[in-house]
Parts: structure tokens; sequence; C-alpha cells
């Protein structure tokens, strides 16, 4: 989705949203729930304008190989997979071809995407202006490479699909790295801690957008 209105000469800033899992398929429709619905409604734009990446991923796939029952942490692969391959083509594509102010990449995403954001961040360390994972999972031994990036982590205390501690963990190793994420715990929320964080008029989105790589 591009802005509203593209002026010329002027660059804009990217946002790589990364779905859950209940938005995997190929109907290229499920995973613009959320954010990418958020972002086209005509304030949102109007207030944010930016180009928004959504991408699909399989049903079959997921955005990181790994074992979501895990406690605590997991170690990322070596290699990313072909679904978060695909992602990086696409930006790479969109980068080269739209008029993208590489200094405010930014990349979101929420369970399944929350994992995704944590992996493709410290794959691209120096990509992105800000990080905002949401109810994910993170390889908490690899997160030294962000100690100097912008983070936003949030999680409902009562999540039941993916536990609070996986976020709590992650701030923890990433403030011990010397980093300095914001973390936003939401008392009583179980799994859907997206819909909140987004929707702060004052929150996640504003705060997203106003950072910026020196």
């Amino acid at each position: 989705m591009p802005p509203a209105k593209v002026e010329e000469g002027k660059k804009y800033p990217l946002v790589l949203f990364l779905h859950g899992a209940g938005e995997r398929g190929d109907d290229n429709k499920s995973q613009l729930q959320y954010f990418p619905e958020q972002m086209a409604q005509p304030r949102w734009r109007e207030r944010f304008p930016c180009y928004v990446i959504a991408p699909q991923c399989r049903k079959d796939a997921k955005w990181v190989e790994v074992d979501w029952s895990l406690e605590g942490t997991h170690e990322a692969p070596d290699e990313p997979g072909d679904q978060m391959k695909v992602v990086m083509q696409i930006i790479e594509k969109t980068m080269a071809g739209e008029p993208i102010d590489k200094s405010r990449i930014y990349v979101t995403g929420l369970s399944m995407g929350g994992y995704g954001s944590w992996d493709l961040a410290v794959r691209k360390p120096n990509l992105f202006a800000a990080v905002a994972p949401i109810c994910g999972g993170a390889d908490n031994d690899s997160l030294a490479v962000l100690k100097d990036v912008p983070v936003w982590v949030a999680h409902g205390d009562a999540d039941n699909a993916v536990p609070v501690e996986r976020s709590r963990l992650a701030v923890a190793a990433l403030r011990k790295a010397g980093g300095n994420p914001v973390y936003v715990e939401l008392p009583g929320v179980e799994h859907n801690s997206w819909t909140p964080s987004y929707s702060d008029n004052d929150g996640l989105v504003p705060w997203l957008f106003r950072q910026k790589k020196q």
C-alpha cells in the first residue's frame, strides 16, 4: 500500500507487517487484518503517509522455523526460512522501485509475526530504524545486535497462546546487552495484545514513525 498521495521528489517511510499464524494462506487477504486495515483508514493514512508491505506466509510454513512451544527462548536457525527469504526480496524490490526513506524502515508483527519481527531484525540490524514485536518470542542470545536499535515490545500478561515470559525474557536480555527497549505489558489481556497496541493514538504507531536512523 503506497501513501494516499506520492509527492514528486519526496521519500516515505516503509513499514513491514508480519501477520500471525491464523492469517496464513494464499488468498492475499487474510494477512490484511489488524495493522494493514488500520493503516488503510483515511485518518491513519493522512497522519502517517508511508508504504506498507504485508506479505502472506503459506499455511504449512512459519516466518521462523522454530518450535513455538519452547519456553523462555529458542535457537534461531542459521539461515532464514523460505518465507522469510521471500520477505527480504520483497523489501529489496520495494526499496529499489519506490521512493523509500532508507532512514525510516520499520518492522512490526504479531504472534508468529512477533517471532518473525525479532528474527528479521537480528538478521538485518542495520536495516531497520525501529522494531515492534507484539506477543512474540526471540532467540534471546542473539539480541545484543539490537542494543542500539529502538525496540517496542508489547504482550498481554494473561496470554494463553504465547507465554508473556517470552517477551519479558527477551526484553531482559536486550537490556542486559545495553539496549533500552520500551516494554508494555497489558494487564488482563490475553493473546490479542495487538489491537490495543496498534490502535493507541499516542502509543506504538506514533512512536514507530518518530524513529529515524542517524
